[in-house]
């Protein structure tokens, strides 16, 4: 069964910019965050919209959405933030990873 947690957390930000997305696929306001190995610094992000939390996943709730996480990239990051930001460079999700010991220019791989 799907646990809530707060190991991980979504900004407001993220939140609304899911939603968008969301209601424009009409599919559920369901975020998940995955780790992969590769990238430039050993261990990747991966975002998509998910149907529904798996049994074994990890939830965290803001403003009506939820990020699922698996247990295995749970302990990648724990304690985490998923944070939804716009520069002059674009916007995009962008994850603030305690456990991160470094990360590349491109934001979305890290190493621990």
């Amino acid at each position: 069964m799907a646990t809530s947690i707060s190991e991980i957390a979504l900004t407001p930000a993220a939140a609304a910019r899911v939603a968008a997305i969301a209601e424009r696929q009409n599919k559920p306001a369901i975020l998940r965050l995955s780790v992969e190995g590769g990238g430039c610094s050993g261990f990747q992000y991966k975002f998509g919209l998910a149907d529904a939390p798996a049994e074994d996943d990890a939830v965290a709730q803001t403003d009506g959405v939820r990020l699922v996480v698996d247990s295995i990239s749970l302990d990648l990051v724990r304690g985490a933030q998923v944070d939804y930001v716009e520069s002059l460079g674009g916007a995009a999700f962008q994850v603030k990873n305690p456990n991160a010991a470094s990360g590349c220019g491109c934001g979305t791989s890290f190493s621990v």
